[in-house]
């Protein structure tokens, strides 16, 4: 009899969960990457910041790569130091060089300057095409830089 209660007592020990308290750091970094901590707060207005950033960037990059060429050899010239310009713009951007960034912004001012223009050497079908870039190129530079005031 006393061996069936003490394996019964042993059996019942065993099986249960129970809480036990712990003590390792990786349980309470665990908690608060699942639960969310206090100091997480401002993590999900950031990360959104950055996607529409990062969507804007990526949409600049596709407007570089996919810019038509055009009759006109001076602007096509010109194009061309205009996305080179964009495209120190991005990395500046990227590697939070405000310097650069602020070089590359008044690089690109310039070549727009020239581009605008020499558009009126284009067919009006060109010029449509030109304009749609150019707009699209300058509203996502708008939005990448008020991201970055706000940020």
């Amino acid at each position: 009899m006393k061996r069936l209660v003490f394996c019964g007592i042993v059996l019942f020990t065993t099986s249960c969960a129970t809480e036990k308290p712990n003590f390792s750091p990786l349980s309470a970094s665990f908690y608060s990457d699942t639960k969310g901590s206090d100091s997480n707060k401002g993590t999900f207005t950031t990360i959104n910041a950055n996607l529409k950033g990062n969507t804007s960037a990526s949409e600049i990059s596709n407007l570089i790569a996919t810019f038509p060429s055009f009759k006109n050899n001076a602007l096509n010239d010109e194009i061309t130091a205009l996305k080179y310009n964009l495209q120190n713009y991005l990395y500046a951007i990227d590697v939070n060089n405000a310097g650069g960034k602020k070089k590359a912004i008044r690089n690109f001012e310039k070549s727009y300057k020239k581009v605008q223009q020499l558009r009126q050497y284009l067919n009006t079908d060109e010029n449509e095409v030109l304009n749609r870039y150019l707009v699209r190129i300058k509203s996502n530079i708008s939005v990448i830089e008020d991201y970055a005031k706000g940020i």
